[in-house]
């Protein structure tokens, strides 16, 4: 985006992923001097995460990209767990408190095209086919030496370093922070399909449980379908042929008898589980895949990431453009580390319940699934947790938590601060900025990534809290 590299910033963002294109897009906003580093010299197609949870879409919405993503997506019901014809739980958005009750299935690359154009447009610096060599700490932050596409190597002095750089992440290498984990054995095969269908195709994103595997079904935009099936190790990417007999075998309804048109997308994958022992060391920050990675069950990960870049974004605008101490930093590890590990726990899970190979166990699970599917609580908690509305933080049940968009009279277009003041009558004020609430009976500081920072508090107080 801009053609000469700079020799310092105060934030060096490393990957251009959804989490780094969010954490840079959110810097640019606030004024943030920083500059990104992206190997690859365009947003890659390809089958990746397809799913985009509504807490991730209200965030997207400060950020100025969810109208644009909603509407280059699809918008699904929810989650359905089957067996054959036989519906055994369905978890709906239906009824979620949020302007986005519904799962966008929309494919990764549009997701990170979106937020590119965004980001060129306030202004961000994004630097295409450069690649992070080593990084060592000097005093202030780090020196960075950076391989750029002409084949120079060029040195970034930055008072913060961010790894968004993903699985095998050279940041998190060289700050020397343990990844633990394992890797499941289990291997899954990934086609991306048009199909010809019987009937109309469903809005769920469907797991299908089956004597001999799973098959997830998803419908994508543009008359596409995901389907993901667990296979034999040694299993190559899916064929045509091979996604049909899969969905005669495993699945119900019209999909029993769905034809593969084309395959625009193929391949096999093993997850990980892994969580970073630490997000913050000193000057060096960790998100996305560089932080934590686990099954892509319940379409969580890229979703985590763009919730840690939101997280972690206000803190360093803090720092750099307002003086808060850099000790601001470790309240992202206190919040973002526990949600990961939880996340792993949780998917781990869910990954186990679908992939049951044990006949008796498979019975026992569906019996169970079928005696809670009618039970509100159920099905209310997992739409909440799925969809990741019900993350907060710390034990005080009127601040660490979300302010739902609906308790605003205006809607938040910004990653600002905002103070939700029930006394309010107009938007005013600046930092922060003051919008109507009538629906609360005290007034809440919001943070600009929705999480509730105090409540109780005057705009003069707000004000004092934050200079």
């Amino acid at each position: 985006m801009t053609a000469a590299l700079p020799t310092r910033t105060d934030v060096l963002v490393v990957g251009a992923g959804p989490a780094g294109l969010t954490l840079t897009t959110a810097l640019a906003l606030a004024g943030v001097d920083h500059v990104a580093l992206e190997p690859k010299e365009a947003v890659a197609p390809g089958a990746k995460a397809a799913g985009v949870q509504p807490r991730t879409l209200e965030y997207l919405d400060r950020l100025g990209v969810g109208a644009t993503l909603v509407g280059r997506g699809l918008p699904g019901a929810g989650f359905a767990l089957r067996e054959g014809d036989e519906e055994l739980l369905r978890v709906s958005y239906a009824s979620l408190d949020s302007p986005h009750p519904h799962l966008l299935l929309v494919g990764q690359d549009v997701t990170e095209q979106v937020l590119a154009d965004r980001l060129g447009a306030v202004g961000g610096r994004l630097f295409r086919g450069y690649r992070l060599l080593s990084w060592q700490r000097t005093h202030p932050g780090v020196l960075a030496t950076v391989a750029g596409p002409d084949g120079l190597v060029r040195t970034v002095q930055a008072r913060f370093l961010v790894g968004a750089d993903g699985l095998h992440s050279p940041v998190r290498e060289g700050a020397g922070i343990a990844f633990r984990g394992d890797s499941p054995a289990t291997l899954f095969a990934l086609a991306d399909v048009h199909l010809d269908l019987a009937g109309p195709p469903d809005t769920d994103t469907a797991f299908f449980l089956a004597p001999d595997g799973i098959a997830l079904v998803s419908p994508m935009p543009d008359g596409m379908h995901r389907v993901v099936t667990s296979v034999p190790p040694g299993t190559p990417p899916p064929s045509a042929a091979d996604v049909e007999h899969a969905l005669a075998t495993r699945t119900g309804g019209a999909l029993r008898t769905a034809r593969v048109r084309d395959v625009a997308a193929s391949t096999t994958y093993r997850f990980q589980q892994r969580v970073a022992s630490r997000l913050v060391d000193g000057p060096v920050a960790l998100l996305g895949d560089a932080a934590h990675t686990h099954s892509p069950a319940g379409g969580q990960g890229m979703n985590t990431g763009i919730q840690d870049a939101a997280d972690l974004a206000w803190r360093l605008a803090e720092i750099v453009r307002h003086g808060a101490p850099e000790s601001l930093l470790a309240g992202y590890d206190d919040e973002r580390r526990p949600v990961a590990e939880e996340l792993i726990a949780f998917t781990g899970q869910l990954t186990a319940l679908t992939t049951l190979t044990d006949p008796r166990l498979g019975t026992l699970r569906n019996t169970v699934l079928a005696a809670v599917r009618d039970v509100p609580a159920v099905t209310d908690f997992l739409a909440g947790r799925l969809s990741q509305l019900d993350i907060g933080y710390g034990a005080d049940d009127r601040t660490g938590r979300r302010l739902p968009p609906s308790r605003f009279a205006t809607p938040v277009d910004a990653p600002v601060w905002v103070l939700a003041d029930p006394g309010a009558t107009a938007v005013h004020g600046d930092r922060p900025r003051v919008v109507p609430a009538p629906e609360l009976t005290a007034s809440a500081l919001v943070r600009p990534d929705g999480i509730i920072d105090a409540v109780g508090l005057t705009a003069d107080a707000a004000r004092e809290r934050l200079a």
